[in-house]
């Protein structure tokens, strides 16, 4: 019996038309034999004739055109009450910047297929647009993370990128109450005894904040919906999986202190030559550097968030540049 998959990409009103055609593109020509799929784009916009909407109805993929309620989390509920009647078996969610390799559903419907326990199936990340020396930091950063996500208990995938169990999205919904409603969901579903899937024979690419200035915006957010999910200690201790709960603890603590790790960098060089040495594009000695800026700049993130969580301030999501691939 062939598969029911529906695929959510939420897009705010900040996305460029050429960006979202980009990831219409991407995702149509993903392998989806012996799937039965609904591709939803739930936009954010409030015209009639937004070019946006009309470029991806002509790309042959349904779109919900939506008030900006809620953010992320809030376009993902919505889509999913839109999808209700399809009834999907899978829910895969994409970020209109995400480029998945072609086999990327199967490859993680497949491997949800083979443990029952796992709320979640995605690949390692690489970055798309190495394009400056912000960027490829944050490349290097990412074979770092790769590197993590395959020894942590606690794999929490940015945006909860990768294919879902669609009974599970529907019982736990998203909350829109949150910053990183990514990470909130991860916890959630962690504590109550399921697992994530780190995919192997798949990658997905995605774009990396260009300016040191978007860096911070982004970072600022993370940190700060990091501190909101204290709220979830006690059902964390509750789930008496240690390597679960110490994975945790360290996401949500030594992330936050960075700046000890400032001398490590006088090694970054050798380490980013091994981690490295495999990918289509080594990375440049100068990413040594860009890694000092790096440590400084996610540590002062770390801190604005700190700032504004304990004076009991928001944190709002800021459009970041894209680079128009």
């Amino acid at each position: 019996m062939m598969k029911q998959v529906a695929v959510i990409i939420p897009v705010s009103e900040f996305e460029a038309t050429p960006v979202v055609l980009n990831s219409a593109q991407t995702i149509v020509a993903l392998d989806h034999s012996a799937l039965t799929t609904s591709i939803v784009y739930a936009i954010d916009s409030t015209s009639e004739d937004d070019e946006r909407v009309i470029v991806l109805k002509q790309n042959g993929v349904d779109v919900l055109p939506r008030q900006s309620r809620g953010k992320r989390a809030g376009a993902i509920n919505d889509a999913l009450r839109y999808l209700a009647d399809f009834k999907p078996d899978y829910v895969a969610l994409f970020d209109v910047d995400s480029r998945p390799e072609r086999n990327f559903l199967k490859a993680c419907i497949n491997a949800l297929e083979q443990d029952p326990q796992a709320y979640i199936a995605s690949s390692r990340r690489y970055i798309s647009n190495p394009v400056n020396l912000v960027s490829r930091t944050i490349q290097a950063e990412y074979y770092l993370l790769n590197l993590l996500l395959r020894k942590s208990a606690f794999k929490q995938f940015n945006g909860l990128i990768g294919v879902l169990r669609a009974d599970l999205l529907y019982r736990y919904k998203l909350n829109e109450a949150v910053i990183t409603e990514d990470a909130d969901y991860a916890t959630r579903l962690h504590a109550q005894g399921y697992n994530a899937l780190l995919v192997t024979g798949t990658k997905l690419y995605e774009q990396a904040p260009v300016t040191w200035q978007d860096l911070v915006k982004q970072r600022t957010r993370w940190y700060y919906g990091g501190l909101q999910l204290w709220r979830y200690w006690n059902e964390v201790k509750s789930s008496k999986n240690r390597h679960f709960i110490r994975s945790w603890v360290l996401a949500l603590t030594i992330t936050y202190c960075l700046v000890l790790f400032l001398p490590i960098v006088l090694f970054a060089p050798f380490i980013l030559r091994y981690y490295s040495r495999r990918a289509a594009e080594p990375l440049a000695p100068s990413v040594s550097a860009g890694f000092i800026f790096y440590i400084l700049i996610l540590q002062y993130a770390a801190i604005i968030a700190l700032v504004k969580f304990v004076r009991g301030r928001g944190v709002e999501w800021q459009a970041l540049k894209r680079v128009t691939d």
